[in-house]
């Protein structure tokens, strides 16, 4: 297991936790040394994290990728990664949060399938049910995520490529070469420390640009810290009504206390009345 960091500083003393978590799941891991460098609040330079990125798909040893945290600055490094190498050595990559740019940027160049999940510094703190879903993922066994807690916003049955991620970073993508294109998708995401009006904003945002025309579904996951959080459902009812496709919350995934881990870029399909979603 290869470890970058394309994006901010992070805390050594949950990082070296989060690899011993991953040594005791059974993963060999491979720290390259220039993760640990600083530049404000970013791990580095950011060519130099491009490289260590690139670098990860291109060394045959390394099995899959897993990012040390989120903060900023995935964003940087979009222009400065060689999305021909990325797209010849394919492997599973996981983050979350910022790195959801990274994630989103992969799917829509190489077409790569990637998994939404934890980070090594968030595996220091991670329950057992966020543990063994991560490791699920990797070895590609995840099949079925029962989700008993949801909430049908809007009841049906969905199919498309699950897609999505962090809703602040999805919105930052807008307008760039890496616009996200949800054409076909259920759509995921989640957030941390947006209030409800941020969170209306960023999703009509992304509606005017057309972004949710040809959705077949939307899941969303935790909304961690975030003020009037109980004006999320009405927000999602009220957005997503004229598209006719099934949502539905509480999902397990994101910022809160479990994080379970998600492959993007496959198909699913999601069952409000069921509360579960399935990898077909």
């Amino acid at each position: 297991m290869g470890v970058c960091a394309p994006s901010g500083s992070f805390d050594m003393e949950k990082f070296n936790q989060g690899i011993e978590i991953l040594k005791t799941l059974g993963f060999q891991v491979k720290i390259p040394r220039e993760i640990f460098q600083r530049k404000r609040y970013l791990a580095g330079d950011d060519m130099e994290r491009a490289k260590i990125v690139s670098r990860l798909f291109s060394d045959p040893g390394i099995k899959g990728i897993v990012c040390a945290r989120g903060g900023y600055g995935a964003l940087r490094i979009l222009n400065h990664l060689d999305w021909d190498l990325i797209r010849k050595n394919p492997k599973p990559f996981m983050g979350y949060s910022d790195i959801t740019a990274i994630l989103t940027a992969i799917l829509s160049e190489t077409g790569m399938p990637v998994l939404h999940g934890p980070h090594v510094v968030s595996l220091a703190t991670a329950d057992a049910k966020t543990l063994a879903s991560f490791v699920d993922a990797l070895s590609g066994s995840s099949k079925t995520i029962e989700i008993p807690d949801g909430k049908a916003i809007r009841e049906g049955i969905g199919m498309g490529i699950l897609k999505g991620g962090n809703l602040a970073t999805l919105c930052h993508l807008l307008g760039t070469r890496f616009q996200p294109d949800f054409a076909g998708a259920v759509l995921f995401f989640e957030d941390i420390g947006e209030p409800a009006y941020k969170i209306d904003r960023m999703l009509t945002q992304m509606k005017l640009a057309g972004l949710f025309d040809k959705i077949h579904g939307v899941i969303t996951g935790s909304f961690e810290n975030c003020d009037n959080g109980e004006y999320i459902e009405e927000i999602l009812g009220e957005c997503f009504d004229e598209y006719q496709v099934p949502v539905l919350s509480g999902l397990d995934a994101g910022h809160g206390k479990t994080n379970l881990s998600l492959s993007f870029g496959r198909m699913i399909k999601m069952d409000t009345m069921a509360r579960k979603i399935q990898w077909v």
